[in-house]
């Protein structure tokens, strides 16, 4: 999941050319949640037992997917930006619906814990529900890489350069998408991952949006597990949730990214 989140945070900045870009823009994260929803209210793919909700994720987010990129109709930043907020508020507020129309307070408890993110209780059935997803997505943004060079260098450079700037722009977003779709669909929505890693990473490799990728992943998967640990160190008592914990200690840090990067220009 860390991987996912840290590559798909590397190449939608690269793509839009704005180091402030998270990964849920694309919506699919609100969508993996509200696909999700059913099964805890209503007990869909009982066949599919502890993997239902996650199945059931990745569904929802595919559908925002689709909607999104039919809304954006191109790969520019602002036409993606527009969409993916669109889609992300409409998922939103269908969310807080069903949230609000709960058949009983248990069940809605039980979504907003898994919202909160967390790898606890996932086991091989749940990593092979995310593989395919996660291998597709990754491909298609591994593809894109030169795209992602050109296109540090200006829209119309990348133009020059033969690259197909609206076609692998796409293929970037359905990447991003797919990569966090499957990830919040297993594993909940887990905050600031795919904003801060690659702000960590992006001075080790020169602010080369194509050298990224790799180390983007490597470093989110650790920071996940890391974090993970951190969770299961806690003292028995009231769990905190993986993505509580990564919240906390991301805003804080990105707050001071922002703050160091800002005194470079006073």
């Amino acid at each position: 999941m860390g991987a996912a989140l840290g590559l798909s945070g590397a190449a939608l900045q690269g793509l839009l050319r704005n180091p402030l870009a998270d990964p849920s823009l694309t919506g699919a994260s609100q969508g993996a949640a509200l696909g999700a929803a059913p099964v805890f209210y209503f007990g869909l793919f009982p066949a599919a037992g502890a993997a239902a909700p996650a199945l059931a994720g990745l569904l929802g987010a595919g559908l925002a997917l689709l909607l999104m990129l039919a809304l954006a109709g191109s790969a520019r930043p602002a036409m993606v930006i527009m969409a993916g907020l669109a889609i992300s508020t409409l998922t939103g507020a269908a969310l807080a619906t069903v949230l609000n129309f709960a058949p009983n307070p248990y069940a809605m408890q039980e979504l907003v814990f898994w919202l909160l993110g967390s790898v606890s209780e996932r086991g091989l059935d749940h990593l092979l529900l995310l593989l395919p997803a996660l291998l597709v997505g990754g491909w298609l943004v591994w593809r894109q890489r030169r795209l992602l060079a050109g296109l540090s260098l200006g829209e119309q450079v990348a133009e020059s350069m033969g690259l197909a700037v609206g076609r692998g722009g796409r293929l970037v977003v359905l990447g991003v998408a797919l990569l966090i779709g499957s990830s919040v669909a297993v594993a909940g929505s887990i905050g600031f991952v795919g904003l801060l890693v690659p702000h960590l990473v992006r001075p080790l490799v020169g602010h080369r949006p194509d050298r990224l990728l790799v180390p983007a992943a490597l470093v989110g998967a650790t920071l996940v597990c890391l974090a993970d640990i951190g969770v299961r160190l806690l003292p028995p008592g009231r769990e905190l949730k993986l993505g509580v914990l990564t919240s906390v200690i991301g805003a804080p840090l990105f707050i001071w990214l922002v703050w160091r990067d800002a005194k470079r220009w006073l």
